[in-house]
């Protein structure tokens, strides 16, 4: 059987074999608070630790100036995130965004750091919460096990509940979200009515030569301290990544960004704040367990294993979270023919649940094989938390470029939300991401990680290059592209249909307004 072909900036798309969309069908169950549930249970676990290593940097005060400087990035990204999400109500996100604005070559850059992004934040939290879950069992049961089998049991749990359907992931994030805030916030009410908290303590780091007690280290290291101040926000940008299985995405997802990030800033500041001046900055710097050894400042050792319970409990919010973003992320690019096809298919919960398992997978094996380099060091945590660093800043980058790109290249498109910061927020956040970047690569620290990414990009965008830019699929996400706009929406448009084969069986472009004349070449029949 003959495929029709249409050849677009040195890609080929084909057309979907019969029953392609069909199989790879999404639902949709989740109304404003499903995607705050979801945005806060991504992000939360970061409360609990991770954050706290800046101040070993910055010190407190540096830590503060991270911390505002972050609100105006993720404000910026989030209102322009929001607006092409309205603009692009599919499940794409960042690679959507960018394949629009930059290419397919700019879509899938973008998409792949953002898979990085995902699958080893993923694989963050599933590092750090066997560690939890085993203390939890050694004190209370009298049983340990290898981190590997912890690894295996965390992996499999959440893959079936993410599996299982949208509905009830969304359910599930509503409640840890709440309940993660809840403990936050029985924290905070400790930490000042027990006397606990102390004023002097944010300032305890002995300042160097020359220095003060706000600033203990100088200017320089607020930039080393960036990174670390993402963890209080990380993950709230996967919203767009729900947009098919949103009620109503054009206005809920932006809504919903908008009161996640009100509550992602209020949880913050408390444990910042109140964290901080019940330990010292000087021991909050160095911690494993920050908000764990708060609680015990406060009421001792004995309650160890339930306070530790406390923290899974956020980090178990996050992991099903963030396996949400990187199911749909891979789901996005693989239904578009970026990666295998076979990754995108859903199953009769129409769930990816083979994207799931892959990732899962890819996660597991970056943590055996890190955690053998780092041998007794026990660094696995640290350089797989950087890679996920890395990838969300370069994603982030590559997102604000393709806001201000595309504003000029599709000023018709419909835009049912704008941003109320408009350009100049997209370039605010775009500048402070490439800071965060930049601080990344002159910390020695992050040396692995960037070459782990640089390693698989290598090898992905020769594979993209040889094989995969000569089988993709006209997806929502590619139809909104090579459509200049004008088509995109599953749930007004559906897959597919007739958009898809008048580009695919066009002999030439006479109507610049459905196909643009200088993004199309010559479409052609084989």
């Amino acid at each position: 059987m003959s495929k029709d072909t249409l050849k677009v900036s040195g890609v080929t798309y084909t057309t979907a074999e019969d029953g392609y969309f069909e199989k790879r069908r999404l639902k949709r169950s989740a109304g404003v608070w499903g995607l705050w549930g979801l945005a806060v249970a991504a992000v939360i676990s970061g409360d609990f630790s991770g954050w706290n290593f800046g101040i070993d940097f910055a010190g407190f005060g540096g830590m503060l100036i991270a911390f505002a400087i972050l609100v105006a990035m993720y404000y910026g990204l989030i209102f322009s995130i929001g607006e092409m999400s309205s603009a692009m109500p599919h499940t794409g996100g960042a690679y959507s965004f960018s394949r629009a604005a930059m290419g397919p070559w700019g879509g899938f850059i973008t998409g792949l750091a953002e898979t990085i992004e995902y699958v080893a934040t993923t694989a963050v939290i599933v590092y750090f919460s066997a560690a939890y879950a085993d203390s939890i069992t050694s004190e209370l049961l009298g049983f340990s096990m290898p981190a590997w089998i912890w690894w295996v049991i965390l992996y499999v749990a959440f893959i079936a509940l993410n599996a299982a359907g949208a509905n009830i992931s969304f359910k599930f994030a509503i409640v840890v979200s709440i309940i993660s805030i809840g403990i936050i916030v029985v924290f905070s009410a400790m930490a000042i009515f027990s006397g606990a908290f102390s004023w002097d303590a944010l300032w305890d780091i002995a300042p160097d030569a020359g220095q003060t007690a706000f600033l203990p280290h100088g200017v320089l290291p607020i930039l080393f301290a960036l990174p670390f101040a993402m963890w209080f926000f990380l993950g709230i940008e996967e919203l767009p990544l729900a947009a098919e299985e949103s009620h109503d995405p054009v206005r809920d997802i932006p809504k919903a960004g908008l009161i996640a990030r009100a509550t992602l800033i209020i949880t913050g500041l408390l444990v910042l704040f109140l964290n901080t001046g019940v330990i010292g900055a000087e021991a909050t710097g160095t911690a494993g367990e920050p908000l764990l050894d708060g609680f015990r400042a406060i009421v001792g050792d004995g309650m160890a294993a339930v306070l530790s319970l406390f923290a899974l409990i956020g980090l178990l919010a996050s992991l099903q979270g963030i396996m949400f973003a990187y199911g749909r992320n891979m789901y996005s690019l693989s239904r578009a023919g970026y990666y295998p096809k076979f990754l995108s298919l859903t199953g009769k919960r129409q769930t990816p649940w083979v994207a799931l398992v892959a990732g899962a997978v890819i996660g597991f094996v970056a943590l055996i094989v890190v955690d053998a380099l780092g041998g007794s060091t026990g660094v696995a945590g640290a350089i797989v938390l950087n890679i996920a660093v890395w990838g969300a800043v370069l994603a982030y980058i590559l997102q604000m470029v393709a806001f201000v790109v595309l504003r000029r290249k599709f000023p018709d498109a419909k835009r049912p939300f704008r941003s109320p910061w408009g350009v100049p927020g997209a370039v605010i956040a775009g500048v402070i991401a490439a800071l965060i970047f930049f601080g990344t690569l002159i910390n020695p620290t992050f040396l692995p990680a960037i070459i782990a990414i640089l390693v698989v990009y290598v090898i992905m965008l020769i594979a993209f290059g040889v094989w995969g830019r000569h089988r993709l699929i006209l997806s929502p996400e590619e139809e909104y592209a090579v459509s200049g706009g004008l088509h995109g929406d599953p749930q007004v448009e559906g897959y597919g249909g007739e958009v898809e084969t008048e580009l695919l069986a066009a002999d030439g472009v006479d109507e610049p307004a459905q196909v643009p004349a200088d993004v199309v070449d010559e479409p052609d029949k084989v």
